[in-house]
């Protein structure tokens, strides 16, 4: 990877990192496109981790999910644009950031 350290995307309650090999391929090149730095505020998560935040998917605990930190509207639109641009079909949009994953073949776009 080019832009990310495998730290960036451990669980906080275990440490555990078993992201996708794919997945994380995808959002290197995603970064790329954007020209603009993505910080991670949630990767992989176990599914203790999982559980305790409310989730009842498996994106995440799949290692196939991110959510990075995104405050500002310029931004935003350029991580978005990385995204699309780089193939991810699945996002998730909220005030402060933007949910990506590429677990299953549904496309779609939603708001937190």
């Amino acid at each position: 990877m080019k832009h990310f350290a495998l730290d960036e995307f451990k669980c906080r309650c275990c440490g555990q990192v078993n992201m996708d090999e794919d997945f994380l391929s995808m959002l290197d090149d995603a970064r790329t496109i954007a020209g603009k730095p993505f910080v991670i505020s949630s990767g992989y998560r176990c599914p203790r981790h999982n559980a305790a935040v409310g989730s009842t998917s498996q994106n995440h605990t799949s290692g196939r999910a991110a959510d990075i930190i995104v405050a500002y509207g310029p931004t935003r639109i350029k991580v978005l644009n990385g995204l699309i641009m780089a193939g991810f079909k699945r996002i998730g949009i909220g005030r402060q950031f933007i949910h990506v994953d590429n677990m299953d073949k549904i496309e779609s776009c939603w708001l937190y």
